[in-house]
């Protein structure tokens, strides 16, 4: 009864931790940007690994800030974002004042 109990107990664990999605960050410039109805979609180049990442900004006021051109095709960004849909939780520039 014990075993059976452990194995349950240890591969809910296993199952669990498989589907939370890894945080990554990078700093890159911005290739693309598509807006659409409450979100964008940005194409950014990844300054460490020369990859081009597709990532999805759902926050209003960034998107507000893509539509105005505030931050445009070649700006610099930082973006923290999921592995699982590639949705960001932090788009910023990272020029300062």
């Amino acid at each position: 009864m014990k075993r059976l109990i452990f194995a349950i107990t240890a591969s809910l664990i296993t199952l669990a931790s498989a589907s939370f999605a890894e945080e990554v960050k990078i700093v890159g410039s911005v290739v693309k940007i598509q807006a659409e109805a409450g979100k964008a979609s940005v194409v950014i180049k990844d300054n460490t690994s020369g990859k081009d990442i597709t990532v999805t900004v759902t926050d209003q006021l960034t998107v507000d800030k893509l539509n105005d051109k505030r931050i445009a095709t070649g700006d610099e960004v930082r973006v923290k974002y999921d592995t699982k849909d590639n949705v960001s939780k932090l788009f910023r520039k990272t020029a300062g004042c």
